[in-house]
């Protein structure tokens, strides 16, 4: 080989390490964005697990009335749905349980108005 191939071929290396630096770069950024909502998911996880605990002590302390009548009454999961909804997050079958970041979703209200 001569002076110009090494230099040609040090080169064309050269652009290879780039292009994997590069590569290297944004498969670094997306596993960080996973990294992030993996974080969000799990805290969000949290809070919803702590929730629905204290929303079954609460039935717990009230189970007297709830032991003698078997049924939900009637309106009691649309309430419930409802409420999640003005909490933030979606109930529509499309996003269900996904936050809903302070923006209506025309499908989570054509459910609510249905079940009126």
């Amino acid at each position: 080989m001569n002076k110009k191939e090494i230099l040609e071929h040090v080169t064309q290396m050269e652009e290879q390490i780039g292009q994997l630096y590069k590569q290297l770069g944004d498969v670094k950024g997306h596993v960080a964005k996973l990294l992030e909502e993996n974080n969000r998911l799990t805290v969000e996880n949290h809070h919803l697990r702590n929730r629905l605990d204290g929303q079954a002590e609460q039935e717990q302390k009230a189970g007297g009335k709830a032991a003698q009548s078997k049924e939900a009454p009637i309106g009691e999961g649309y309430d419930n749905l409802a409420r999640l909804y003005e909490e933030g997050f979606h109930i529509c079958n499309v996003h269900f349980g996904s936050p809903r970041r302070n923006e209506d979703c025309l499908f989570c209200l054509t459910f609510l108005n249905k079940n009126k």
